[in-house]
């Protein structure tokens, strides 16, 4: 099942059509909730499934007539893996880490799907460079999850964009958490896929895209953490709850400049762009 949150609402896609929950309720007498994180924090797909048998004659709207929103506006967490990609290790001359080198986004830093990444004013980064990524999509409130049933607990996947400051990390290494986090360097969706219609996660191919032209792209089986490898050894150490993101890692990331298109494709899960602006110093208090 492939959902989607718009500015008319939370929806299922058939197709080329954008079905909305609040008309499914409307013409079922279901009770669909109103956004997609409190689906996943339902804990149960079932609820969406009756409902959602025979759309026939519920009527839907092209996708092109729907403005994509974020599936949800605040993720309890998002976590995010670097150089997990050979690849990408070897393009920037780096050791890949022996465990998943794991950082934090805050959700300030979250901009709409096809919106707009605004570069910071130059003085505090002129180098930033954008990656699409594979978000795993936390489906249960978990603790110490075996690896026998890590299928249990993750909702389904979604596409990320990822950005960094690149300058800001070179100055230091510990300022990745600041090279991460600056204002709209993180979206996710806008299309999450639930588990199930994913049979082989290691046959997905991740291309991040610079002005509509593949910049880098490998498969997922190449990562040196597997996704239900990441989701295992992240609830060793904090639970996870409903609507969490692990963000996967990139094989190589594109640098960008105010006028460019950014994006990134992963065939069975969704696209994602973004537009690239710049910014300016103006004061906000």
């Amino acid at each position: 099942m492939k959902l989607m949150n718009c500015r008319e609402g939370a929806a299922v896609i058939r197709g080329e059509e954008a079905v909305l929950f609040s008309e499914i309720n409307a013409r079922r007498g279901a009770c669909l909730p109103d956004g997609l994180l409190s689906l996943i924090q339902s804990g149960s797909l079932d609820p969406l499934l009756d409902p959602l048998k025979d759309l026939r004659d519920v009527e839907g709207l092209p996708l092109s007539s729907v403005t994509p929103c974020l599936p949800y506006p605040v993720p309890p967490k998002i976590w995010c893996i670097g150089l997990n990609y050979k690849s990408h290790a070897e393009d920037i001359n780096a050791v890949q880490p022996e465990e998943p080198g794991s950082f934090m986004k805050p959700a300030s830093c979250l901009f709409q799907p096809g919106g707009d990444i605004v570069l910071p004013p130059p003085e505090v980064s002129a180098d930033v460079d954008v990656e699409c990524e594979l978000g795993v999509i936390i489906g249960k409130r978990c603790r110490f999850v075996p690896a026998e049933h890590i299928q249990d607990v993750v909702f389904g996947y979604t596409t990320t964009l990822d950005l960094t400051a690149l300058d800001v990390l070179a100055r230091n290494t510990r300022y990745l958490t600041r090279a991460k986090s600056i204002d709209t360097f993180f979206s996710f969706g806008p299309v999450i896929v639930t588990a199930d219609e994913v049979a082989d996660i290691g046959s997905l191919e991740v291309v991040t895209e610079h002005n509509g032209a593949p910049w880098s792209r490998d498969f997922v089986r190449n990562m040196r953490h597997l996704p239900a490898e990441l989701v295992r050894f992240h609830s060793d150490y904090f639970t996870l709850e409903p609507g969490d993101i692990i963000s996967t890692g990139c094989p190589k990331g594109a640098r960008i400049k105010a006028g460019d298109i950014a994006g990134g494709r992963i065939d069975g899960v969704g696209r994602i762009q973004a537009r690239v602006t710049q910014g300016t110093r103006v004061p906000l208090y």
